[in-house]
């Protein structure tokens, strides 16, 4: 539970620097919700390619990536 809950708060502060990285117009509750989805996609391809194991510093790079992605393609829609 508390794993799930950490989690969580990290993959809102990687929405959050992701965008402020992206210079997002959606308000903060949007991006940092966008940015979870994000962080969480874009670390589960990073270990599905075999990047790096759970718990590596490129995890939470992948995941500010795919924070940005989503969000950038939020942008666009």
């Amino acid at each position: 539970m508390i794993s799930m809950l950490g989690h969580a708060l990290l993959g809102l502060l990687i929405g959050f620097i992701a965008s402020k990285l992206m210079h997002s117009p959606h308000g903060l509750i949007v991006d940092t919700l966008l940015g979870l989805a994000g962080g969480w996609l874009g670390g589960r391809i990073g270990r599905w390619l075999g990047m790096y194991e759970e718990g590596h510093v490129m995890g939470f790079v992948m995941a500010v990536v795919g924070a940005a992605i989503i969000l950038a393609i939020a942008h666009f829609i």
